[in-house]
């Protein structure tokens, strides 16, 4: 990609989203982080019994561990595990898992990609890698119409994303449907809203959106029929969380 053109999808997405820094939009101030529900103090070695409540049933998830594992919600019943290829790949899996009175139950395994340079523990702005962290997932929208989203879904002209990859592929449609991850986002707004409470250096915008063939600035896309799959899965009763890091990140 040559230099103009690369300034130029960069400017258009810090704009819009996937990884965008845009600051706080006036009306809109930006406000403390809200503090999670602290999870319960359960060992996840622990195997749940075919009796367990919901609420008694442990924190156990494949490939995540204990610090991981202690900063999911007490009351989260739905956590899309995104598992990166490695600290620095921009390639990952997306795998879906609803909590039961059984334990964590798995869904479909979707590949997907990350940020072109893999992931960081402390996202900034332009840094062309993704957070790794536990984040909620509350707001959702796209520029096509509403697929059946259970979250509140914006549709708006506004989700576009023009020019082209960094593998030269077109962006077009990326934007058609998105999940917004509550990563420096004010949770319960639009997907477009750019109010960010750690500041516009740390980043944001990160979103799910439509696989664009190629790596990201630093959200997680997976193909079409799979965010129209993701948007129908996710319930906002069940308090729904993801999980996004590489294996060794989340294994810690």
């Amino acid at each position: 990609m040559n230099r103009p053109r690369a300034a130029l999808l960069a400017a258009s997405l810090l704009l819009t989203g996937c990884g965008g820094g845009a600051v706080a939009s006036p009306g809109h101030p930006s406000g403390p982080v809200a503090a999670g529900p602290s999870a319960p103090d359960i060992s996840p070695l622990t195997s749940p019994s075919p009796q367990m409540s919901v609420a008694a049933a442990p924190l156990r998830l494949p490939g995540l561990g204990p610090r991981t594992l202690a900063r999911i919600p007490g009351d989260t019943r739905q956590a899309v595990v995104v598992t990166g290829k490695g600290e620095n790949s921009p390639d990952s899996t997306v795998v879906l898992y609803e909590r039961t009175a059984t334990g964590w139950q798995p869904g479909a395994s979707w590949p997907a990609h990350n940020a072109l340079k893999g992931w960081s523990g402390h996202h900034m702005r332009g840094d062309l890698r993704s957070p790794v962290g536990v984040f909620g997932l509350t707001d959702a929208g796209g520029l096509l119409k509403d697929p059946g989203s259970r979250l509140p879904y914006h549709r708006s002209g506004g989700f576009v994303a023009p020019g082209t990859g960094f593998e030269g592929e077109p962006l077009a449609g990326s934007f058609d449907y998105v999940v917004a991850i509550n990563y420096n986002r004010r949770p319960g707004t639009s997907p477009l809203d750019w109010t960010r409470p750690l500041g516009s250096d740390r980043g944001g915008g990160i979103w799910f959106h439509v696989d664009h063939g190629g790596p990201t600035h630093g959200c997680v896309s997976i193909s079409a029929e799979h965010m129209k799959e993701l948007l129908r899965a996710l319930d906002p009763a069940l308090h729904p969380v993801v999980v996004m890091g590489d294996a060794a990140s989340l294994a810690r």
